[in-house]
């Protein structure tokens, strides 16, 4: 037990001593979310805001203590690249329609080479409309049991370094964020037990894509209604 406790402590001490190493890259990749101009473009940006956090030490204990206990070997050499989440980002729209822009800027930055995939990006959802939108943009998707919707992408620099500090990227709507808020400080970092809390958190997030629809709706009835006053416009 002491060993397993110093083999912790010594990957923590190297998380901690290369802390610099995330926040530098954190700062570019928020740079790039905040300070895009097709993201961002007003009247109404694409990105309604940004979230970002560095892993907490004790969470990362935690962490690593779990993947031990499963058999899964954490090691100065292998921390930032087997843990992909110690940078995180939520980047938050307000309807399901902006999305394939956010997702398509995203492959423009790694094409221009900027970063690279660690894996390939991949949407959790159950709604069906969603998948379809998925799998139109060629995006693999699943479906969790617990109803979790949001897509993940896991980027690092692009250099050579064989240890490079990576980070996760989840893009949510607004709606999707409020269940993914209540279930996480439901759930984490330990799963709950109790069987009535998880029905709820699943009905919660069948509610949670209505609202998502609808907000889909009520914007294409206002462009719609803004195009046909520039055809009035333009035809006068």
């Amino acid at each position: 037990m002491n060993e397993i406790k110093q083999q912790i402590d010594s990957v923590i001490s190297y998380y901690k001593e290369n802390l610099h190493r995330f926040q530098q890259f954190q700062a570019s990749v928020e740079t790039f979310f905040v300070k895009h101009p097709i993201l961002n473009a007003k009247p109404l940006p694409i990105i309604h805001s940004v979230k970002t956090r560095i892993k907490d030490p004790d969470h990362l204990k935690d962490k690593i203590d779990r993947k031990l206990k499963q058999g899964k070997e954490i090691s100065k050499d292998n921390l930032f690249t087997d843990i992909t989440d110690l940078i995180g980002f939520r980047v938050l729209h307000l309807y399901q329609d902006q999305f394939p822009v956010i997702h398509e800027q995203i492959l423009k930055y790694i094409d221009e080479g900027d970063w690279k995939f660690v894996e390939p990006p991949k949407a959790y959802t159950w709604d069906p409309e969603s998948k379809t939108m998925y799998d139109t943009l060629g995006i693999e998707n699943e479906i969790r049991e617990t109803f979790y919707t949001s897509v993940h992408y896991v980027v690092r620099p692009n250099n050579s370094n064989p240890n490079s500090v990576c980070c996760e990227i989840q893009v949510r709507t607004l709606f999707e964020e409020i269940w993914g808020e209540i279930d996480h400080s439901i759930n984490y970092p330990h799963p709950t037990d109790d069987i009535a809390c998880k029905e709820q958190l699943r009905v919660l997030s069948k509610l949670v894509s209505t609202g998502t629809r609808l907000a889909d709706s009520i914007f294409r009835t206002v462009n719609d209604h803004n195009d046909i006053k520039q055809s009035l416009s333009a035809a006068n």
